[in-house]
């Protein structure tokens, strides 16, 4: 294999080896950039994602036909003591994660400049 001295190099590794302070501080800042927002928008998506499942369950939670739709649960079979917790404890869940996309949004925003 020869070895050039006429600096006639090129190509991929000799042009990155070249590349100047700025230009690597701007990919770099360009790949953190990129990753983080995705990062955020998928975690938005999540938040919203979560927030739907949980009214889903809160609103299953009325269903009281335990096997068919012809069929009811009997009085004496119903906790109300649990039924009344699981639905205050859906409800701040809601809330707590209605609260972090709300967050997580205005965050979003001001850090990459609108959705």
């Amino acid at each position: 294999m020869e070895v050039r001295e006429d600096n006639g190099l090129s190509g991929a590794f000799i042009n990155s080896l070249k590349r100047n302070n700025r230009e690597i501080r701007d990919d770099r800042a360009t790949a953190i950039a990129e990753d983080t927002q995705l990062v955020y928008k998928r975690k938005i998506e999540d938040l919203e994602i979560s927030i739907k499942k949980m009214q889903r369950e809160q609103e299953y939670m009325l269903d009281l036909s335990p096997n068919s739709t012809q069929s009811l649960i009997l009085a004496s079979d119903f906790n109300c003591e649990e039924y009344v917790a699981k639905d205050i404890d859906l409800g701040i869940k809601i809330r707590n994660t209605e609260i972090t996309l709300e967050i997580a949004r205005q965050r979003y925003e001001y850090l990459f400049g609108g959705k």
